[in-house]
């Protein structure tokens, strides 16, 4: 029999191993990216794969906290912690905003209606003069924090491991709880919910603004990694990746948006040189043009997943070790 605490031992050791990382080699920003886009997918996975509700404008969130917390760094001079908590708390009201307006309805039409919501705040973020427009808000400082100067990669790449262990283990909470097990039921059976006597627009509202409040410590976070904020955090692609990130990996596990977003993430950052190391190694000269067509290699991902591992890459290991 399993024990039940065996899950959070694996947890612990794969954590250990990601706080390992810079130690033995690996470059702390990309890494640092890695963590930020797996917290967003975390987020967008409590909303689609614990609720049932499938958003298309989740970058809003991610937008309105990396602007907000970059304009609390820049131009307000907070401190790092006051600055992401700035950010958090915009990308939360923007997600209660939108909560409201879309679980009014459901299926496609709450999905267009955050698809539409989210649209709106991009060009909100277009016109902005306190974004920057097209150049974005550069420039942003990391500052200090205890007296530690978060301009080393070292010293931010173990705060930004800290805040990533802090959202998932929130979600991992939120998750076994009983408020966790109502969304569960809200995504297996609505009617059956609220039969039983449960607020279901309640419970769907505080799922979304806690999702976006989730999203928007990750896009705060990535603002202070890489020291800007903007319009692509924002762009209604990067809520297509996010969905992307959560079906490749396993949509309503725990870990599968942690290994979507490492997937797409290295795509999109190494497809080029391993374009030119297959190109070195077969003398064919079209590989070295792979890094030019990461979204189709992405797209050749995602039909792959489709077709031979519907429920993720997560997703069909714990279906093959659960029939095991």
């Amino acid at each position: 029999m399993t024990s039940p605490r065996s899950p959070l031992l694996g947890y612990a050791l794969l954590f250990a191993a990601v706080a390992a990382l810079p130690l033995l080699g690996a470059y702390p920003i990309f890494v640092m990216k890695v963590m930020c886009y797996a917290l967003f997918a975390c987020a967008f996975n409590l909303l689609i794969g614990f609720t049932g509700l499938l958003s298309f404008g989740h970058a809003a969130f991610l937008g309105a906290a990396a602007y907000g917390a970059g304009h609390a760094l820049k131009v307000w001079g907070l401190p790092p912690l006051a600055g992401l908590g700035f950010g958090v708390l915009m990308a939360a009201l923007a997600g209660l905003a939108f909560g409201w307006l879309a679980i009014r309805r459901s299926g496609i039409y709450f999905s267009m209606i955050t698809l539409a919501l989210s649209q709106m705040l991009f060009f909100f973020f277009l016109q902005a003069p306190f974004t920057g427009g097209e150049d974005g808000l550069q420039s942003v400082p990391r500052g200090t924090l205890l007296g530690l100067d978060l301009g080393n990669d070292l010293t931010l790449y173990y705060l930004v491991l800290v805040i990533f262990l802090f959202g998932f283990w929130l979600i991992y909470r939120t998750v076994h709880s009983p408020f966790g097990q109502v969304l569960t039921s809200i995504r297996e059976n609505e009617a059956r919910a609220t039969s039983l006597g449960y607020d279901v627009d309640r419970f769907k509202l505080v799922a979304f603004v806690l999702s976006a409040a989730l999203a928007g410590l990750a896009g705060a976070t990535k603002t202070l990694v890489l020291g800007f904020a903007t319009l692509t955090d924002a762009v209604w692609t990067t809520s297509g990746a996010v969905i992307l990130m959560t079906l490749v990996g396993g949509m309503g596990t725990l870990l599968g948006p942690i290994v979507g977003a490492l997937v797409i993430i290295a795509l999109e950052n190494k497809i080029g040189d391993v374009g030119k190391a297959l190109a070195d190694l077969t003398g064919v000269a079209w590989f070295n043009g792979l890094g030019e067509a990461v979204s189709l290699v992405t797209g050749l991902i995602f039909i792959v997943c489709v077709l031979a591992f519907r429920r993720g890459v997560v997703g069909e290991i714990q279906h093959r070790w659960g029939k095991r």
